[in-house]
């Protein structure tokens, strides 16, 4: 079983419109959507949920208002002024601030303040008509986002055990953040999607400066490579030079939004289109290289 996982510097280069595309190429595998915080792929999946379940994304502190003295030790010992006076002159705790650390709580004179375990996310295990899906959905401003791409790549890589699929599939999330770390770590390539523009390229970069530091080989797609055929050329030079695989060029084309407002992936909306042929060489390209033993070297 091999892992992969579909990476862009930025957002808006494509990546889930092509793992999509791959997701309905690939023949027994398992897919996972890794952007926890603004997960999409089902939007052209459409996941049938099966399993349920929630994810402690950390502490959160609450006052009760009936106990408080109004003393305000708590706002003056929080490190992260996430306590702050509402207009009555009670100390109240800003959600998206608070750490959790319960200091607050041990210091309250009044024992006022309570910390309770944050359950405002979950996860999923469901089945799309290209195979099972595990994927998650996080509240506004919640934490430990990369604890939990680690825990729904562990669980999709156990429903590929178990089923003896040859692929993990995973849609990864833009930048180079926590759970753009916690998406490389471990598995076995990485594909870049990159757009031939000035700041596509420098995201690209520090992304691929981070998937170089644990050591994870790394093939790339030049997405929309027809809007700047000159700066198509200076991203291959690149490319060359730090020894990564071009897998394919994809032209821009409105067939992909046509395709997502229909809940489809290309390859379903268009099999015989042009660019669904070059996403079919492409995905072959990777299984080769993906199953072969020198693999990208």
């Amino acid at each position: 079983m091999k892992e992969i996982t579909v990476l862009s510097g930025k957002g808006g280069a494509g990546k889930t419109s092509i793992t999509a595309a791959l997701a309905s190429l690939a023949q027994n595998a398992v897919f996972c959507d890794n952007d926890v915080d603004a997960s999409d792929l089902h939007l052209i999946l459409k996941p049938e949920i099966k399993e349920t379940h929630q994810f402690d994304s950390g502490s959160l502190a609450f006052i009760n208002q009936e106990t408080c003295t109004k003393c305000r030790t708590c706002q003056d010992v929080c490190r992260f002024e996430a306590i702050f006076t509402n207009n009555d002159g009670s100390p109240e705790v800003n959600p998206l601030q608070c750490e959790g650390c319960r200091l607050c709580e041990r210091l309250c004179p009044a024992d006022a303040i309570q910390t309770h375990q944050n359950l405002n996310n979950n996860w999923y295990v469901s089945y799309t008509r290209f195979g099972a899906m595990v994927h998650a959905k996080m509240g506004v401003g919640e934490e430990n986002s990369g604890k939990l791409v680690t825990r729904i790549r562990e669980k999709a890589r156990e429903i590929a055990l178990e089923n003896k699929a040859d692929f993990v599939l995973n849609d990864g999330p833009p930048g180079i953040g926590c759970t753009a770390i916690s998406s490389i770590t471990g598995t076995n390539a990485v594909l870049l999607v990159i757009e031939p523009t000035v700041s596509g390229l420098h995201d690209a970069k520090r992304l691929v400066e981070l998937v170089n530091s644990f050591q994870v080989p790394i093939c790339a797609i030049i997405n929309k490579y027809d809007i700047n055929t000159e700066f198509t050329a200076t991203v291959e030079s690149y490319l060359k030079e730090n020894k990564i695989v071009l897998v394919g060029k994809i032209p821009f084309s409105k067939m992909f939004v046509e395709s997502i407002l229909v809940e489809k992936s290309l390859i379903e909306f268009a099999p015989n289109h042009p660019i669904s042929l070059n996403l079919k060489s492409i995905w072959k390209m990777i299984r080769q290289l993906l199953i072969s033993k020198t693999c990208f070297q």
